[in-house]
């Protein structure tokens, strides 16, 4: 399975951190490794002082794809969850200033929370979910997939012209303001609406 994210897909987090505003989306991928086990607590890395959270609206394919027009989108996934793409962010800025690739600050092991699939349908529509994060059980990020600068179907089509989508792949879809650093001891839960899809201990 491949894990495909999206980068600066929200205006208000492209803000915070003070980068460029993108033409298109940015893609990077992480590897199953990166895949923290379900009941597993998340532990920071000994090579970071400075790792954040970042939740996401996640979604899983259910049939391979290549070339895939955003009007078919839709019926190349019928589960969603949230999750958090993990960011070693001193490693990540000291790499940007050098121009290499981030893959050693975002795809570490551990470093992709995926929470409970659920039906897609369940909701009234994937271009208006709310989502969040809580950190011990105070909201820190929230979020709406309105605020999206490309759509879910919109991903999956240009992601779909550089690879295969297969059965099983993810695809986390951006974050909206808010990421900050992660503590020992920290409590994070993920909720689309109000449902409550995972809960990791920090340690």
């Amino acid at each position: 399975m491949k894990i495909i994210c999206i980068g600066r897909n929200y205006a208000s987090h492209i803000s915070e951190l003070n980068n460029e505003r993108p033409d298109e989306p940015v893609i990077f991928l992480k590897p199953d490794t990166a895949i923290l086990p379900k009941q597993f607590p998340f532990v920071i890395p000994e090579f970071s002082s400075d790792v954040h959270h970042e939740v996401e609206i996640v979604v899983r394919i259910n049939k391979v794809g290549k070339y895939i027009d955003a009007k078919f989108a839709h019926k190349y996934y019928d589960e969603i969850s949230v999750g958090i793409d993990f960011t070693a962010r001193d490693v990540q800025q000291k790499l940007k200033d050098k121009g290499l690739p981030w893959e050693k600050a975002k795809a570490f092991d551990g470093s992709a929370v995926i929470g409970d699939f659920v039906p897609k349908n369940i909701f009234s529509s994937t271009e208006s979910l709310t989502f969040g994060l809580t950190r011990n059980g105070e909201t820190v990020q929230q979020g709406n997939t309105t605020q999206m600068l490309w759509k879910i179907d919109e991903i999956i089509a240009y992601v779909s012209q550089y690879f295969t989508l297969k059965t099983g792949d993810v695809i986390f879809t951006g974050t909206p303001q808010g990421v900050a650093k992660v503590n020992p001891g920290d409590v994070l839960e993920g909720f689309i609406e109000e449902k409550k899809l995972f809960r990791i201990a920090v340690k």
